[in-house]
């Protein structure tokens, strides 16, 4: 069965709906929508004649108000829904949501910010480690398992435009990159650069500079998949004309 699947960082989505998030869902008609940064209880999510009906919602909100959250609609029935806080020691800022289908199980992340002041970078550093186990640990007990989301660190020098001048950046630390690369070393597939290697091809620019009139940008917003299922892959892509976020949206396709 193919089924194409986006993420999207939407940045709050009370402010993407009204620049307009239904739009682009209607015409998109992916099976599945995993947002993250939803900043938004579920008493807060605005519904309107133009929402999409077609779709199951589920919310894993962060316990502070305006802050984290992530949301996944989709089409297809999931057979267990697990928010980030009930299997796991994830602590309570909304950041994961598990799905697991008959075919496979998908993850939507909005991993850590590291902060530029550096802040957050161990908090960030423990979660990737933990995530890590988490999911080779899924692999292991014989799960397919995709996952997708802001990463929160562009992995390579080709994933965003000035890679020298922000080597000290949280989000292009030595630290945080050799982490994608302990994943890819896991047999985790970063899926658009398995069939994507050319630059410029970015996910988030600052808002404040302009920098997406310019495509000044990086690339943080992935989807990896499990190197057993890259032969189900059919396509990776970013939908960098779709505006509502300082975020574009990704995506893929995998017939599964």
């Amino acid at each position: 069965m193919k089924t194409r699947i986006i993420s999207w960082n939407v940045a709050g989505m009370r402010a993407c709906i009204k620049k307009g998030l239904w739009e682009f869902m209607k015409k998109d008609r992916a099976d599945i929508y995993c947002l993250q940064e939803v900043k938004a209880k579920i008493d807060q999510i605005p519904h309107s004649i133009d929402e999409p009906t077609d779709y199951n919602f589920y919310l894993n909100s962060a316990q502070k108000a305006g802050y984290s959250g992530v949301g996944i609609y989709t089409k297809l029935e999931p057979k267990t829904v697990i928010l980030g806080d009930r299997d796991n020691d994830w602590d309570d800022e909304g950041r994961v949501i598990i799905t697991k289908f008959d075919e496979f199980t998908l993850l939507n992340v909005y991993f850590p910010n590291g902060k530029r002041d550096k802040g957050r970078l161990q908090y960030k550093m423990d979660f990737y480690d933990y995530f890590l186990k988490y999911i080779n640990n899924l692999r292991n007990s014989g799960e397919k398992v995709i996952f997708c989301g802001d990463v929160n660190t562009a992995h390579t020098e080709i994933d965003l435009t000035h890679p020298k001048n922000n080597q000290k950046t949280s989000g292009f630390l030595e630290i945080e990159r050799k982490w994608i690369d302990k994943l890819i070393d896991n047999n985790w597939i970063d899926t658009f650069r398995e069939l994507n290697k050319e630059p410029e091809n970015y996910t988030w620019w600052d808002q404040i500079s302009r920098a997406r009139d310019r495509n000044v940008g990086w690339r943080i917003d992935y989807f990896f998949i499990d190197k057993s299922l890259r032969k189900n892959l059919i396509d990776a892509f970013i939908l960098s004309d779709v505006y509502g976020s300082d975020h574009c949206p990704v995506g893929i396709e995998i017939n599964i």
